[in-house]
């Protein structure tokens, strides 16, 4: 269970404000947390790709 944790937590960190602590409310950490989870679970269900700060 370890490692799905992990894997979880390193697809989070893609999302560029999630690496860095921007926000002061905790409130928008757990939005943004929640809309790049939402972004992973879209990407797996439709096979597609969203873009993220790294892409190209």
């Amino acid at each position: 269970k370890r490692w799905i944790v992990e894997q979880v937590n390193g697809t989070l960190m893609l999302h560029r404000r999630l690496v860095r602590e921007y926000e002061a409310r905790p409130e928008s950490s757990v939005s943004r947390t929640l809309w790049a989870s939402m972004a992973n679970m879209v990407r797996r269900l439709t096979g597609t790709s969203t873009p993220t700060w790294r892409h190209r």
